[in-house]
């Protein structure tokens, strides 16, 4: 006798088959899914630079003379004769494209007073846009109205225009008003101190770490972003005169480690991460290093670039220069964008060491913070409060990180 199962009944087993039908073709699909930029272990990467043949030079990298419009009592020549002065090497003069249209080659570098014997003087400017400002450097004269020209357009276009004119891009004061709003992947640098004021550079230090994070080898670096001069002779003082003693030419300071003391060598410096900064000219120079074999001997710097062997390494950070006697330094160590480790250090050279694993597989990095007591600064005495017990810090050591990403 056949019988005939009610019409929901089978309506529901179809169903009920269907359903596990499609699950199961949904597990077959994910698991024969391969994702073409899971992380691998990468091949040979460039061999590490000399850590003896070099020289430390210290500059500053964003300072406007009176080819800004804004700016008041700063000529060339000033900039130039205080930063001979107070010990600076290197001076990059970021003059506001936008005031002279885009021709800065005719207004700040054909300056008379554009010349040194003693300081050495990176040809650049600031590239002032509705989508943010940025830095660029040079060691020799480029031509800027291209970068000034392409200004609103797309970033595949202002990216292909910089690698043509093969300067040194920066992004200026990347948090808060006239912030970078353009890629990262067309920077080599990014301006994680701004000014004496240490405390308005968080939000910088926070895009820094997400651009390290995602694989972006991003050196850091600082720039006073001075305007004001100290009138002279027949100069009269302005409402602004007074940051001349709160904020000018070294602070903060940016160091690099440079192959010669010669204008090309400084950008190459800058551009491969051997940079650290201090609170102004006289204050402690950072220093990070890595004995990646446990030899004793240091094997890379900040900036450097390895793989990782799965084996411990060993750090070493130091200040070197003039530190307050009988102080006490604060390091404080930052992995992948994260708090690792807090140590203290004293003595005419502080030094802190410390042992971790980088991963294996993937990237990792470390990087520096240094607090203790300020250095004073004659010659601009008000910056030392706006500085506060910010002393310095270092660029990231890298493991692992893919140098055509």
């Amino acid at each position: 006798m056949i019988t005939h199962q009610p019409l929901k009944t089978i309506f529901r087993s179809a169903l009920t088959i269907l359903v596990i039908f499609g699950i199961s073709n949904n597990v077959s699909a994910q698991s024969t899914h391969t994702n073409p930029w899971e992380v691998t272990e990468l091949g040979v990467l460039p061999p590490i630079a000399s850590m003896t043949d070099g020289v430390w030079l210290k500059g500053e990298l964003h300072v406007h003379s009176r080819h800004s419009k804004e700016s008041s009592n700063n000529s060339i020549a000033k900039i130039i004769a205080f930063s001979k002065a107070v010990g600076i090497d290197y001076v990059c003069i970021t003059d506001h494209d936008n005031h002279v249209n885009g021709d800065v080659a005719h207004n700040t570098w054909a300056d008379p007073e554009f010349k040194s014997n003693d300081v050495l003087l990176l040809y650049g400017g600031e590239w002032t846009t509705t989508r943010g400002h940025g830095n660029v450097f040079s060691a020799r004269p480029y031509d800027h109205q291209r970068l000034y020209d392409v200004r609103d357009q797309r970033d595949v276009v202002i990216g292909a225009v910089k690698k043509q004119l093969n300067i040194h891009l920066s992004a200026n004061h990347p948090s808060g008003k006239d912030h970078f709003g353009y890629s990262y992947d067309m920077v080599n640098s990014i301006e994680v101190w701004n000014s004496a004021i240490w405390s308005k550079n968080a939000n910088a230090i926070m895009i820094w770490d997400d651009m390290l994070s995602s694989g972006r080898k991003l050196t850091g670096r600082g720039g006073s972003d001075a305007h004001h001069g100290t009138p002279e002779g027949a100069e009269q003082p302005t409402k602004n005169t007074y940051q001349a003693k709160a904020n000018y030419v070294g602070t903060p300071t940016t160091w690099v480690f440079a192959t010669s003391k010669t204008s090309q060598a400084v950008v190459d410096a800058l551009t491969n991460g051997r940079v650290s900064i201090s609170s102004n000219p006289y204050a402690p120079r950072v220093e990070f290093y890595a004995d990646i074999n446990q030899d004793g001997k240091m094997d890379m710097m900040m900036g450097d670039n390895v793989k990782a062997t799965g084996k411990p390494v060993k750090f070493r950070v130091q200040l070197s220069g003039k530190t307050v006697s009988d102080s006490t330094y604060t390091i404080n160590v930052v992995k992948d964008g994260n708090p690792f480790g807090t140590y203290q250090a004293k003595g005419k050279q502080p030094v802190v060491e410390f042992t971790d694993t980088p991963a294996l597989i993937g990237r990792t990095y470390y990087r520096v913070t240094v607090e203790g007591p300020s250095t004073p600064y004659p010659q601009v005495p008000l910056s030392e409060k706006l500085s506060g017990n910010m002393v310095g810090l270092s660029n990231p050591i890298f493991f692992n990180f893919d140098p055509n990403f």
